[in-house]
Order: C-alpha cells, then sequence, then structure tokens
C-alpha cells in the first residue's frame, strides 16, 4: 500500500517532524545511529538499508554499522554513542532503569538535545512500524 499517498496530511506530517530532528542541535550521526538501531530492533529491511547507508554518507567506516547489533561487546562506539545505543533499545523493547539511564545522558546531552533525540527514536519506532505494516517488501 502506498500509505503515504492515502494519507497524505498524516504521514506528511510524521516526515516533517524527522526533518526538524534532523535539522535540530543534535549530531546528525547520532540520530542516524539511532534511526539503524531501531530499524533493526523492528524489523525494518528498507529502514536498515537506508540508514546503514546514510550512516556510510556520513562517513561512519562499514566495519563499525556491522558493529551495531553487538554493540554492547565492541570497543568500536565511543561514549555518547554507547549512550544513544543504550537509550534507544530501552524505549524501542521497553526495557532498562529508564530513570538511571536518562540521568546519564543529562550528563550528556543538554535537555534540548534529550528531547529531540528522544522524539526521534519515538518516531522512528512509528515510521518502522507504518512502513512493515503498510509498505512494499523490498
Amino acid at each position: 500500500m502506498d500509505y503515504k499517498s492515502v494519507s497524505k496530511d498524516v504521514i506528511g506530517h510524521l516526515y516533517k517532524a524527522h526533518h526538524a530532528i534532523r535539522v535540530s542541535e543534535v549530531e546528525e550521526a547520532l540520530v542516524a545511529l539511532a534511526e539503524l538501531r531501531v530499524a533493526q530492533l523492528v524489523g525494518c529491511a528498507y529502514c536498515c538499508a537506508f540508514h546503514a547507508g546514510e550512516l556510510r554518507q556520513m562517513g561512519v567506516d562499514q566495519s563499525v554499522i556491522d558493529k551495531i547489533p553487538g554493540w554492547r561487546h565492541s570497543s568500536a562506539f565511543d561514549a555518547k554513542q554507547l549512550l544513544v545505543l543504550e537509550w534507544t533499545e530501552a524505549l524501542t523493547t521497553s526495557c532498562g532503569d529508564l530513570e538511571d539511564l536518562r540521568a546519564r545522558l543529562a550528563a550528556v546531552f543538554s535537555e534540548r538535545d534529550l528531547v529531540d533525540l528522544t522524539a526521534s527514536i519515538s518516531l522512528m519506532n512509528a515510521l518502522t512500524r507504518l512502513r512493515i505494516a503498510l509498505g512494499e517488501k523490498v
């Protein structure tokens, strides 16, 4: 189904929100990292390929992208990236100590960045699930 055409107004607002996040002050590579991890966790093949390609275009080495599913057992990620990956998994799977994690994020990110990052992860969960439920298989 071409859900973007069926409900242009609603889906259009979701993509406008996505654009606003992408031009926010949060590092774009961190947002793309979170979006790829959401796509992997939810299982959206299209979104996995899209966001992996984005990260490559941003200069992230393929060997680092390949390690994202096993990030907990890799030294390829810096402290900020690790927090973003942990936050992404906690929000996507509804697991983990959100209070503790939010406190650790607040030590590294501004309130605005934390809100925008959280919105990005939440929105990507919605977009990946829309794609899986209503989109064309790739």
